[in-house]
């Protein structure tokens, strides 16, 4: 039975990706920070399939070399889904910066130690959008031969971490030993949506989703943002794909939609359902920019308020 390491197992996407391992087949190693958490991912998995003793879960923390070697032991495959993920402005950049980039490496490193067929790595459509945030248009389209700029002044922390996390791992790769045989694809989601299996909402997205419907005062106005989507179902399945399909080595992937989809058309949607606290009031671009003065995560969205950005997928299709 093959086996394959999910870094992140808690994460909105990484329990995802472990329900579709394990209904193809696969044996799962779930890597947490805090072991403590297990049972609530566990429960989750279960919604969908009991994974008997297809499932195990490991200790590991990107900032750290302990438990990597036994993590990987036996395995075939690595998923590396964990990351920091918060649009909020830290204090210290490092503290997305770090986990990202270093975790990143570190990941790799043991993989290639341990003889891994191939790493899928988790990245993000916002490692190709800077293009976008510096041309003088606030619409366009990106595709895998994009890259963002990380020294750009019109990102946020969490864009420069994921395209910092993203081209060391490009280098990294392109500079394995010629007796290497560790494959490499990586996989550049849009904004991701769906259901939660753990009932955990703390995420940037389904936060965003939970502010709508309860009529929050941060999403009392929508602000103009247009980006491409991806379903964490989907997103989950091609994941596993990419471990073995043959053209996808080597690829960045782009399983979003080709184009953009606004916050206002969800509120829409969520209004026309039913959900009557939903506000589809349009925030103006210079409210937000005023109170991204006194609000930290108000201030990440900077970047993305006013512009349209599709994707052309059109080789991940």
């Amino acid at each position: 039975m093959k086996k394959v390491l999910v870094t992140g197992v808690s994460g909105f996407l990484g329990h995802h990706c472990a329900v579709e391992l394990l209904k193809s087949g696969y044996h799962v190693k779930g890597s947490l920070r805090d072991l403590k958490r297990k049972n609530e991912v566990l429960e989750g998995i279960k919604k969908e399939i009991d994974p008997s003793e297809k499932l195990e879960f490991v200790k590991l923390d990107l900032l750290s070399d302990d438990g990597w070697d036994d993590a990987l032991k036996g395995c075939d495959y690595i998923l590396h889904v964990a990351s920091p993920f918060s649009v909020e402005v830290p204090k210290n950049e490092d503290e997305y910066i770090i986990p990202t980039r270093d975790g990143t490496i570190r990941a790799l490193k043991f993989a290639q130690k341990a003889k891994i067929k191939r790493f899928v790595l988790t990245s993000s459509a916002v490692t190709m959008m800077g293009v976008v945030y510096d041309s003088k248009n606030n619409t366009g389209i990106v595709d895998a031969k994009d890259w963002t700029d990380p020294d750009s002044e019109k990102i946020n922390t969490y864009i420069k971490a994921k395209t910092l996390g993203e081209k060391v791992a490009w280098d990294f790769y392109e500079n394995l030993p010629e007796d290497s045989s560790m494959e490499m694809t990586v996989i550049c989601p849009g904004g991701i949506y769906g259901p939660t299996l753990t009932g955990n909402i703390s995420g940037f997205s389904l936060k965003g989703i939970h502010r709508m419907l309860t009529g929050h005062f941060k999403m009392s106005m929508i602000p103009p943002v247009g980006i491409p989507m991806s379903d964490v179902r989907d997103l989950a399945k091609i994941h596993v794909l990419a471990m073995t399909e043959k053209k996808a080595k080597g690829k960045r992937l782009i399983p979003t939609t080709s184009r953009a989809h606004s916050f206002m058309e969800i509120a829409e949607i969520l209004k026309e359902n039913g959900y009557s606290k939903v506000s589809t009031k349009k925030g103006p671009i210079f409210m937000i920019k005023l109170m991204s003065l006194f609000d930290k995560e108000v201030k990440g969205m900077v970047p993305l308020v006013g512009n349209i950005i599709s994707a052309d997928n059109t080789e991940t299709k």
